[in-house]
C-alpha cells in the first residue's frame, strides 16, 4: 500500500518501508565531537541535534532519497545525500568548520598619500591608502610609525575610515608609514611601507614661558612674535628656557616630583634630557632662579642653595664652583667665555639684601655692581664682550613677604666706569620691567613688562637701547624670554 504524502514546501515521499540514519559531528581537524548540531532531511522527516558525544540519530525514515544537512550557528553547513532502505540504518559521519573557513584575506592596502619619499610635509599630515577585500568583509586598519630619530614604534589602531592624521610630528624627521587591514577573520595583511620628510623648523630666536593650568609651558617663536611652537608639555612645569645657538640645544628648568633640574631639548622640543640628578636645582623662589649655558655650550652653571655648581651638558661632571661665604643664596648666575667672568646675584632667604657681583673661573670675587639697597633685584645678563651687565631693580625700595615689586627698572651697567644707564624712565607708571636680556645684536631689550598688582598679565616687550620710549608688545601673556 502507497500512501502519499504532500508538503507546500516539501516533495512527495513515497513509503515503500522505513529505515533509519545514524552517525556523529565532529570539528575537522581535531575530531572533537560538536554538541547541539541540528540534523534534518529534505524530503522532511524528523530534526534531531547531536548529544554531548556528537552523536545523533533518525528512525522512521520512510525509504527513498534525501539530502542530509547538519547545521549550526558558527559552522559552515554540510550536506550530505543519503538513500534510505527499508530496514536498514545508515552511518554517516559529518566534519564540520567554522562558517569563515572559506573567507578570504583581505587586499594589502595601497598607500595614496602622501606620496612616497615626500619631503617638506607639515607637522600634522593626513595618511591615505585604499583597502578592499575579496569578500566585501568589513576591515579595519592599523597604522604602524617609525622614524629615523629614534627607535621609537607608534601604533595607532581600530581605523575604520582609510584616512588618519598624525599630529604633533617632529620638525625635519623621515617617518616611515605602513598599514595592516584586517577582516576580523584571516591574518593581518600588510601594504608596503612608504616615507616622507616634515619641513624644517622656523628660525625661531625667541623662546619663553607661559602659563597654562598653572604649569609653564615652554614656546618659542620669530623675531616678530610669530611662528608659535609649543616645546613642552602642558602636563608638566617647565620654565627658564635659555637657548644655545652653538648646540642648536635649549636649556631649561622642569619639576621633578618635589625638585627642580635642568633639562636640555633640541629647539623642536625633541630630545629632552633630565642633565641635573644628584643636586637639583634650589632657592629661595623658584620663579627668581636662573642658569646659565658656559664653555660653548658644554657646560652648565646652576645654583643650590648657597652654591653655585658646574655640570656637563650631558649629566656628567658636577663640580662645585663657588659657595658664597656668609650662607646667602645664589639665586642668578651668567657667564661670558670670552673673558671668562662669571657673574652672580645672591640674596637672603626672602629674597632681599641683594649683592650682584663677579667672580673669576677659580671663584675669585672681581667687582661688585649692586649691593646695600632695598628691596627686590635681578635679571642679570652680561653683553657679549662682558663689558655691560643688563640688571633690574626695583627702585622703590619696597620689601614684603609676597616678594611684591613696585616700580622695577631695568638698568645697564657698564664695568669700564661704573656707571648704570637707566632704561626704564619712559615705561608705564605702576609697572615693572624685569628680566631684561639683550637682543643678538645688543641694539635693543627684550624684557617683561607687568603691572605691580603681581597678579595681572605678563607680556614680553621690546624697546632700543638709544629710543627708550619707544617699546613695543612683542608676545602677549608669557614671560622669562630668551634671544639669542
Amino acid at each position: 500500500m502507497v500512501f502519499a504524502i504532500t508538503s507546500c514546501s516539501e516533495d512527495t515521499i513515497d513509503l515503500e518501508g522505513l529505515g533509519a540514519v545514524r552517525g556523529r559531528v565532529v570539528a575537522v581537524g581535531t575530531n572533537e565531537p560538536l554538541e547541539n548540531v541540528k540534523i534534518s532531511t529534505n524530503p522532511s522527516s524528523s530534526t534531531v541535534f547531536t548529544d554531548a558525544d556528537g552523536e545523533y540519530i533518525i528512525e522512521n525514515i520512510p525509504s527513498g532519497d534525501y539530502s542530509l544537512a547538519a547545521q549550526r550557528d558558527g559552522l559552515l553547513a554540510q550536506f550530505e545525500a543519503i538513500s534510505i532502505i527499508a530496514d536498514r540504518e545508515l552511518e554517516i559521519v559529518f566534519e564540520m568548520d567554522v562558517e569563515t573557513a572559506g573567507n578570504r584575506a583581505p587586499d594589502a592596502a595601497i598607500l595614496d598619500s602622501p606620496a612616497d619619499n615626500s619631503v617638506d610635509q607639515p607637522l600634522e599630515v593626513t595618511l591615505v591608502w585604499t583597502g578592499s577585500d575579496p569578500d566585501d568583509d568589513a576591515l579595519t586598519y592599523t597604522i604602524t610609525l617609525r622614524n629615523d630619530e629614534n627607535s621609537e614604534v607608534e601604533v595607532f589602531e581600530n581605523i575604520t575610515d582609510t584616512t588618519y592624521t598624525l599630529t604633533n610630528l617632529s620638525y625635519k624627521v623621515k617617518y616611515f608609514w605602513q598599514v595592516s587591514s584586517n577582516d576580523g577573520i584571516n591574518d593581518s595583511v600588510n601594504s608596503s611601507s612608504f616615507a616622507f620628510e616634515t619641513m624644517s623648523p622656523p628660525n625661531n630666536r625667541i623662546v619663553y614661558t607661559r602659563s597654562i593650568d598653572d604649569n609653564g609651558v615652554i614656546y618659542s617663536a620669530d623675531e616678530q612674535g610669530s611662528t608659535e611652537i609649543q616645546l613642552t608639555s602642558e602636563t608638566k612645569n617647565s620654565f627658564r628656557p635659555r637657548r644655545h645657538v652653538g648646540t642648536g640645544k635649549i636649556a631649561f628648568l622642569q619639576s621633578v616630583g618635589s625638585q627642580t633640574h635642568l633639562f636640555t631639548m633640541n629647539e623642536d622640543g625633541s630630545q629632552m634630557m633630565q642633565v641635573t640628578s644628584q643636586v637639583s636645582v634650589a632657592g629661595f623662589n623658584l620663579g627668581e632662579i636662573d642658569f646659565s649655558w658656559t664653555e660653548n655650550g658644554a657646560k652648565l652653571l646652576f645654583p643650590n642653595q648657597d652654591k653655585l655648581y658646574s655640570i656637563n651638558a650631558d649629566g656628567s661632571g658636577l663640580v662645585l664652583v663657588y659657595q658664597t661665604s656668609n650662607g646667602d643664596l645664589i639665586s642668578e648666575v651668567d657667564t661670558n667665555d670670552n673673558n671668562n667672568v662669571i657673574v652672580l646675584k645672591t640674596n637672603n632667604l626672602e629674597g632681599y639684601e641683594v649683592t650682584i657681583f663677579t667672580i673669576n673661573t677659580s671663584g675669585t670675587v672681581l667687582d661688585t655692581i649692586l649691593s646695600g639697597v632695598s628691596g627686590a633685584a635681578g635679571s642679570i645678563n652680561l653683553s657679549v664682550d662682558g663689558t655691560k651687565l643688563l640688571y633690574s631693580r626695583d627702585i622703590s625700595g619696597f620689601e614684603s613677604s609676597e616678594y611684591r615689586q613696585l616700580d622695577s627698572h631695568i638698568f645697564i651697567y657698564n664695568f669700564d666706569d661704573s656707571s648704570n644707564l637707566d632704561i626704564s624712565i619712559e615705561k608705564p607708571a605702576g609697572t615693572n620691567d624685569l628680566d631684561g636680556r639683550f637682543s643678538p645684536n645688543e641694539a635693543s631689550v627684550i624684557f617683561v613688562n607687568t603691572s605691580n598688582d603681581g597678579i595681572s598679565q605678563k607680556n614680553i616687550q621690546t624697546m632700543s637701547i638709544l629710543e627708550i620710549a619707544n617699546r613695543a608688545d612683542l608676545i602677549t601673556n608669557a614671560s622669562m624670554a630668551d634671544w639669542e
